[in-house]
């Protein structure tokens, strides 16, 4: 029992089985004419026992550190959602339940993907990185929410525009929403306009105007809304850390003045020595 508890509170132990699971559900996603049916068995029942094999790690875990303790970890709170997303599947394949009839629960086999997550657990100071990139979210937010108003507003003017003579990019609010999201992303952001103008019913001045509207787009969301989002995200990521070596200068900097506070004391003390001795 103790190799056992040894074996599952080894973290390069769980990091070894990790790795050796995300290369099964890697090699499970080819199709039964590009590899032979036979190892696309023998992948899906070496996941069901590395399943069977995390939900023993649960269990030893959640004893030995008891529940309530484990469970305060986000990351265990983490690894439990993974390990009960792979139950379904386990108890398809126990009581040899043809998965093709009940296309609901399968998707419970499609969601072991995320046990690609459990990584993350073992890069180092991830901790830290979450914590900055939720900080940055919580100041950003307020501007990101008035980029995704823009985009709304736009998205609507633009559709009563171009409902007619673009259907297939703003034949509604949704696809015009889309439409507008992928111009302020800038990546092939003239096809649209270069379409519309294409057409044999645009006549030059509507082109014109047409090319002039995107641009002004272009330039409002696409180059200064995105930049603007992008620099508070990466200011608020990049404050955390500047916060973090503020603390650590001012720790160093009270060890200091703690250091040379006893050393005036042991001059001090040696001074008096000296004095004593000479007065002797």
């Amino acid at each position: 029992m103790n190799l056992i508890r040894r074996f599952f509170l080894n973290d390069s132990n769980i990091l070894a089985l990790v790795l050796l699971n995300a290369i099964v559900i890697f090699l499970q996603g080819f199709r039964p004419t590009e590899i032979d049916k036979e190892y696309l068995h023998l992948f899906m029942l070496i996941d069901d026992i590395i399943s069977i094999i995390f939900l023993v790690e649960l269990v030893v875990k959640s004893r030995y550190y008891g529940w309530k303790n484990y469970i305060e970890s986000n990351w265990n709170k983490l690894d439990v959602l993974l390990v009960g997303l792979s139950v379904p599947p386990l108890l398809l394949y126990a009581f040899a339940v043809d998965g093709t009839h009940l296309g609901f629960f399968m998707i419970f086999r499609v969601l072991r993907v995320f046990k690609f997550f459990r990584f993350v657990k073992f890069f180092p100071d991830m901790d830290h990185i979450i914590r900055s990139v939720r900080l940055a979210i919580k100041a950003s937010f307020s501007v990101l929410a008035g980029f995704v108003l823009l985009v709304f507003i736009i998205a609507i003017m633009s559709c009563y525009f171009y409902q007619e003579l673009a259907p297939e990019y703003f034949g509604n609010p949704i696809l015009s929403c889309y439409s507008i999201f992928k111009i302020f992303t800038i990546e092939g952001w003239n096809t649209i306009p270069d379409q519309i103008c294409e057409k044999p019913d645009v006549d030059l001045f509507t082109a014109f105007m047409t090319k002039t509207y995107f641009v002004v787009l272009l330039f409002m969301g696409g180059i200064y809304g995105l930049s603007i989002v992008n620099s508070i995200f990466v200011d608020a990521m990049v404050s955390d850390n500047n916060e973090e070596l503020e603390h650590q200068v001012k720790g160093i900097e009270k060890e200091m003045q703690q250091l040379h506070t006893k050393i005036d004391k042991i001059v001090s003390i040696i001074e008096n020595q000296n004095n004593e001795q000479s007065n002797s």
